[in-house]
């Protein structure tokens, strides 16, 4: 300690030392919209993160007015007040990795691609949600903005199957759907690597549907996984999955690797999910923190509801897993 630091503050003695700390978990800077309803954008993101080993840097982007079924409108962070957030924090902490998620405007996709082409060799996960509540023309000027400027810099755009076919194909009439390399090619042309399609509905066996969950590059698909088909309606599936995937590429993890697991972690927190209110279910993401079943009862099994209420875990209630 040096003659000048004050007793009380050990700060500058530990400032070097957690910095190189092996064991300091990873910082992901995720810019996101706040969601008072806890489905999804950066409150979402940081328990994901949390659950998944990592540091979130949770920056606003807009506030969403929104309940558990659906977004009623929202309210516009200024657009410097989006990168003043971004650049103090940057200023202080090293990032292993980017999450963006809605940015609120075309004026906030652009105050976000200017601060991540400042560090292009962060890896950065791209989440396109479902916009159909934003009104034409903002929806449009949106899309337009994060095709041109957030694309180029993404490892992995990462979408439901419909939402990514409007975004990157947006003319498609074809009667089959586009497949998953076909948007990676599309994806391509503005500098992406990778799509991690969700949702792409399979043939039904019998009385079985499954839905199928793939990485794509412009060569082909890389890998995936394939989710049985229930009839609930999940929220926030698509930010939990992106963020997870943001937290293993962070950590150092291969982009299939990567996705492999943060896929394992989306299934296991739908099928953990839960009701708060009178909406969608919403992902449980610290499902592995749960204590475990009391003897005698099967697990999975949940205490029953009170008999006014709707049952509030998503297991074995036929809960179609939509990425939203």
């Amino acid at each position: 300690m040096t003659p000048d630091q004050p007793q009380g503050d050990p700060s500058i003695e530990t400032t070097e030392a957690t910095a190189s700390d092996p064991q300091a978990p990873a910082c992901v800077m995720s810019f996101n919209a706040a969601d008072a309803s806890g489905a999804g954008g950066v409150g979402g993101d940081v328990a994901t993160l949390a659950a998944m080993g990592a540091h979130a840097l949770p920056v606003t982007t807009t506030i969403l007015v929104r309940d558990s079924a659906e977004v009623f409108d929202q309210h516009l962070v200024d657009a410097d007040a989006v990168a003043e957030q971004a650049r103090t924090v940057l200023e202080d902490i090293t990032i292993a990795g980017w999450k963006v998620g809605f940015l609120g405007s075309a004026e906030g996709v652009s105050a976000v691609a200017e601060i991540l082409s400042d560090y292009p060799d962060v890896p950065l996960v791209s989440y396109l949600p479902n916009l159909g509540w934003l009104d034409d023309d903002a929806a449009s000027q949106y899309v337009e903005a994060f095709r041109e400027l957030i694309l180029p810099a993404t490892e992995v755009l990462v979408g439901n199957h419909k939402t990514l076919t409007d975004f990157l194909l947006p003319e498609w009439d074809s009667d089959r759907p586009a497949s998953p390399r076909e948007l990676a090619v599309a994806a391509s042309e503005h500098g992406t690597r990778f799509v991690l399609v969700t949702g792409i509905m399979l043939p039904t066996k019998g009385n079985e549907q499954f839905i199928d969950n793939v990485l794509a590059s412009p060569q082909g698909a890389v890998t995936g996984e394939k989710f049985e088909m229930f009839d609930a309606a999940f929220v926030g599936a698509g930010d939990t999955l992106s963020a997870a995937l943001t937290a293993l590429l962070a950590s150092g993890a291969e982009v299939q690797a990567a996705v492999g697991e943060a896929l394992a972690f989306m299934d296991q927190s739908l099928d953990a999910g839960f009701r708060p209110g009178m909406g969608s279910v919403l992902p449980d993401r610290f499902f592995w923190a749960q204590p475990p079943a009391a003897e005698g009862e099967a697990e999975g099994d949940s205490a029953a509801p009170p008999p006014e209420a709707e049952p509030t875990d998503a297991k074995g209630k036929g809960a179609q897993r939509r990425v939203h």
